[in-house]
């Protein structure tokens, strides 16, 4: 539907979110937030939680325990009846809620008791607080690699589930700052816009915008799913995994070597023909450095093909802006409904491509509209992700 989720903030939000005014009024304070509707609200009875553990526990753990259970509601999967194992794979964003809501109320800590609140806001307790709750038996692992997290957490998924250690696998990422971003300031030459929109491909890109969010898919066995008579939405062929190393200008620099590394690894593992391969899903964050180093990362991966830009280029973040530890899922659950959808969504802002990605040179170009897949070949898309750091994922 082309829908942007980034809203403006107004004026009276960001008196009552604390802003100082003379921010508010400094003319590259950006009013724009991607966030996640009511976070704070939990069915603690459901899981049962009582009221005082359910408060003490940040919300990302509450609203990716949610998302886990949805995601085997729909999957049709009743942990309690399965035979097999159930893996859970996944990381967080950075926990603000225990600075902010906890430590600022000592008789809370104290009632409690450093440990239990402990236990209720470290990342390392995300998963296995699923696997307890919703007695899942397989492996669960906690992955942390900043942007990238949630699809090195379906990589990881994916080769658990090939080695046997699991018969179904979650798999994804939560990232929800507390408070939720109420704006920004604008500060050239880093990772957010300047005008609280996403970009991504385009000549007027800036950056991207902080966004909140949470997401998880159901992995199985190809054999087993179609055995059982599962819903399938799209078959993962390659899952591949890398790091830059440190051949790039610094640490928190992308690499082009190493995106064209993973990309041609996941292509390889998957036996796809470059040309076969019709959309795929960018990291995307719209950023000057950014964008450039992987549409040439992509273009080597790919190589030049006869036949010119035949390959769609899409990027969620247009939509949703930057979803840390979620991203990654959040653009695999993108991918995934396209192809069960036969339809590439558009990407949002592009009018004019950024003349350093040279698109016009590459098997690529940046879909602006609603395109139905007519073809009679597999519909086959890629998906990046790439971290911070540089531990890079594409499936």
């Amino acid at each position: 539907e082309a829908r942007e989720s980034v809203r403006k903030i107004s004026e009276e939000e960001l008196h009552a979110a604390g802003v100082a005014p003379a921010l508010i009024e400094n003319p590259d304070y950006v009013r724009a937030a991607s966030q996640v509707k009511d976070p704070e609200w939990f069915d603690a009875a459901f899981f049962g939680f009582s009221a005082r553990e359910a408060e003490i526990i940040d919300p990302q753990q509450r609203v990716f325990l949610e998302c886990a259970w949805s995601a085997l509601e729909d999957a049709g999967c009743d942990p309690s009846t399965f035979a097999g194992a159930i893996g859970v794979f996944a990381g967080a964003g950075l926990n603000a809620y225990a600075p902010v809501n906890l430590m600022s109320h000592p008789e809370l800590l104290a009632s409690v008791g450093w440990y239990q609140a402990m236990v209720a806001n470290d990342k390392d307790f995300l998963c296995s607080r699923v696997a307890y709750k919703l007695n899942l038996r397989g492996p669960a692992v906690g992955i942390q690699t900043a942007c990238s997290t949630s699809l090195v957490a379906v990589q990881m998924a994916f080769e658990s589930l090939r080695r046997g250690e699991c018969d179904i696998a979650l798999a994804g990422g939560v990232s929800i700052p507390i408070p939720q971003s109420p704006g920004y300031l604008y500060t050239p030459g880093m990772i957010f816009s300047r005008d609280g929109h996403c970009r991504a491909f385009d000549a007027n890109a800036s950056g991207t915008i902080p966004g909140a969010g949470a997401g998880v898919v159901v992995l199985r066995r190809l054999e087993d799913a179609l055995a059982d008579g599962d819903f399938i939405y799209a078959v993962l062929r390659g899952a591949a995994v890398n790091n830059d190393g440190a051949a790039k200008v610094g640490y928190s620099a992308p690499s082009v070597e190493g995106q064209e590394r993973v990309i041609r690894r996941s292509m390889e593992m998957a036996g796809f023909d470059p040309p076969s391969v019709r959309y795929v899903e960018a990291h995307g964050t719209g950023t000057e450095v950014g964008d450039p180093i992987e549409v040439a990362a992509l273009t080597r991966a790919f190589g030049l093909r006869n036949g010119g830009q035949r390959c769609a280029l899409g990027a969620l973040k247009t939509n949703l802006g930057h979803l840390d530890a979620a991203a990654g899922v959040a653009g695999l659950m993108k991918a995934a409904l396209a192809l069960r959808n036969r339809t590439i969504p558009p990407t949002l802002h592009f009018t004019r491509p950024n003349p350093l990605l040279d698109l016009e040179k590459t098997p690529f170009y940046v879909s602006t509209s609603v395109e139905a897949y007519g073809g009679k070949e597999p519909f086959r898309a890629g998906v990046s992700s790439f971290g911070i750091g540089g531990t890079n994922a594409h499936v």
